[in-house]
C-alpha cells in the first residue's frame, strides 16, 4: 500500500472537519478499499443526446449521520485532462421495496436487495450542491472487465461484460455544499460524473472488504442500470457478467461525515443536551415544512404528519448513543 492509499480516509476526516456540523457527536468514516482491477463500470447524469447510467454501491449507518464529504476512484481515457470533468452528482438510493412501485412487472431477474426505484437525496455540481476535485493517481491503469453499454432488460441481461478497459486512475474528492443527513439505514451510493470527451468508468474494490477498507455486514453487490431500464437495476456481477458461481463487485468510494443525535435538535451541547428546548426546536421546523421534521422518512403525501410527533418523542426517550 502506498502511503497516498493509507492517508485517503484520515486526509479526507480532517477536511471534514473544517466544515462544522450541528448537532455533530463524533467523526463518521467509512471506505470500500482501493480498486481491485476487476470492474469498471459508467456511471454519468443525463444530458442532451446522452444516456443515464447509475451504478450502486451500498453501505450501512448504525446511527444518524451527516455526510460532508465523498471520495470516488475511476478511469478518465489516457489522453483526457482533469479539466474535462464538467460536472459531478451524487445519489443516495435506499433499498428495494423503500421508495418503490411493488405493484407493477420487473423486467429484470430480480429486485431483491437492489436500489429501490428512485433518489432519497441527491447533491449535483450543476446545481451548486457539491464542490469537486479531481487528482490523478496513476498514469496508466486497467481493469479486467467493464460495463458500459451492455445494460438490457431479462432475457438479454447476461453479455458477460465489455471486456478490458484502460486509461488514467483518478480520485475525485467531493464537499457537499448542504451536508446530506442520514438516519440509521442501509444505502446505495451513485456517483456520476460527466466528461467533456470521453466516459467516465468507476473502478471496483475488493468484495469482501478488506483493509483498509471497512467491512460491513450485510454487505451488497454493486447495481447498474441506464435510463431505458429505469425503474428496475441489475446486478453488476450476478446479471450482466454471470457465471457459475458469478462474481460480485463492490465499488471503490469514501465517505466522511459526522455523527449526530436527531433529538438534540437545537444543537445543544451543556448537560443535559436533551431538553424541553428540543421540542419547542421541532415544533418550528415542522411549523416551517422543513425536512429534518419528517422524523419517520414517509414519502406518501403529507410526509409531515402527527406520525412525526410520535417518532421525534421515540427518539428523543431513545437518548443519544
Amino acid at each position: 500500500m502506498t502511503i497516498r492509499q493509507s492517508c485517503v480516509v484520515a486526509s479526507l476526516v480532517a477536511a471534514a472537519g473544517m466544515t462544522g456540523a450541528a448537532r455533530a457527536q463524533s467523526p463518521f468514516a467509512f471506505n470500500t478499499g482501493i480498486p481491485d482491477g476487476l470492474m469498471a463500470t459508467a456511471s454519468r447524469p443525463e444530458s442532451e443526446g446522452v444516456l443515464e447510467i447509475e451504478s450502486a454501491d451500498d453501505f450501512v449507518l448504525a446511527t444518524d449521520t451527516r455526510l460532508s464529504i465523498a471520495r470516488v476512484v475511476g478511469l478518465i481515457p489516457a489522453g483526457a485532462a482533469l479539466g474535462d470533468i464538467q460536472r459531478v452528482a451524487v445519489e443516495i438510493y435506499r433499498v428495494f421495496p423503500l421508495d418503490s412501485d411493488t405493484a407493477r412487472m420487473a423486467n429484470v431477474p430480480t429486485r431483491m436487495n437492489s436500489p429501490s426505484d428512485v433518489a432519497f437525496q441527491t447533491r449535483d455540481s450543476a446545481a451548486s450542491g457539491l464542490l469537486f476535485r479531481p487528482g490523478v493517481l496513476a498514469g496508466a491503469f486497467t481493469a479486467q472487465n467493464s460495463v458500459v453499454n451492455g445494460i438490457h432488460a431479462s432475457p438479454n441481461q447476461n453479455t458477460r461484460g465489455e471486456g478490458p478497459v484502460s486509461g488514467q486512475e483518478v480520485q475525485i474528492d467531493i464537499q457537499f455544499n448542504t451536508p446530506i443527513d442520514l438516519p440509521p439505514g442501509h444505502y446505495f451510493f451513485i456517483p456520476q460524473v460527466t466528461l467533456s470527451s470521453g466516459q467516465f468508468l468507476w473502478l471496483s474494490a475488493p468484495r469482501p472488504i478488506v483493509a483498509p477498507g471497512t467491512p460491513f455486514l450485510p454487505d451488497l453487490q454493486a447495481w447498474i442500470r441506464n435510463g431505458n431500464l429505469d425503474p428496475d437495476w441489475l446486478r453488476i456481477g450476478g446479471d450482466i457478467v454471470g457465471g457459475s458461481p458469478a462474481p460480485a463487485f463492490n465499488m471503490a468510494f469514501t465517505l466522511v461525515g459526522t455523527t449526530l443525535c436527531y433529538a438534540n435538535c437545537d444543537g445543544s451541547t451543556e448537560s443535559p443536551v436533551l431538553n424541553v428546548y428540543d421540542f419547542t426546536c421541532f415544533l418550528n421546523r415542522f411549523a416551517q415544512g422543513d425536512s429534518y421534521a419528517n422524523c419517520d422518512q414517509s414519502t406518501t403525501s403529507p410526509v409531515l404528519n402527527v406520525s412525526d410527533f410520535a417518532c421525534f418523542i421515540n427518539r428523543f426517550v431513545a437518548g443519544c448513543t
